[in-house]
């Protein structure tokens, strides 16, 4: 079956990183493999059954502010990437929310081999097909604060911690990367 991609790039000599819809029926045992996994416990899903995972992204499907999307690598699943308006979420609750907010979740897939800036190639994909989007200005995230390893990324790529505000389920760190910022970050990223 072919599927609609929303997105693509291709990085030499890592290959093509692509983001489609999720399809509830076929995505979600790969994604349940990885959310029960000890490196994605900031996810919030280690005991959760493949029904739990299924009824959390039907709950997504189903919504109109909030979406699922399977990345592939040279067409193989490779990583997660939710998009959804702040204004509808909890994070909307702590700050105030401006015109081209877009909120962004990412996971990564547990490797089948290690590959060299692989992370960062899935972020800069992620991060180019929401500013592809005219409509978006500004992404927003709100990593777990004791997620280290995503802060780093986060500021590698351009984000800006704000503040750290408490959510229903986390204390996080409430962060936003502009379209310049990232452009900068970019630039220098590439510079070494």
């Amino acid at each position: 079956m072919t599927r609609a991609l929303t997105f693509r790039r291709l990085f030499a000599g890592l290959g093509t990183l692509s983001l489609r819809p999720f399809d509830l029926t076929e995505d979600v045992t790969t994604l349940h493999g990885w959310v029960t996994q000890p490196y994605a416990r900031y996810w919030g899903l280690l005991d959760a059954s493949v029904a739990d995972v299924h009824a959390e992204y039907l709950r997504i499907e189903r919504s109109a502010h909030h979406r699922a999307f399977l990345g592939e690598h040279d067409g193989r699943p490779a990583f997660l990437m939710e998009r959804y308006e702040p204004t509808y979420d909890a994070i909307g609750e702590v700050y105030d929310v401006a015109p081209g907010d877009i909120g962004m979740h990412v996971l990564v897939g547990p490797p089948v081999a290690p590959i060299t800036g692989f992370t960062g190639a899935v972020f800069e994909t992620i991060m180019d097909s929401l500013f592809s989007d005219p409509l978006v200005d500004r992404v927003v995230v709100e990593p777990d604060v004791r997620n280290t390893k995503i802060h780093a990324l986060n500021e590698r790529m351009g984000f800006r911690k704000h503040s750290v505000v408490q959510l229903p389920d986390k204390q996080a760190w409430l962060s936003f990367c502009t379209r310049d910022q990232y452009a900068d970050a970019h630039r220098m990223n590439e510079a070494g």
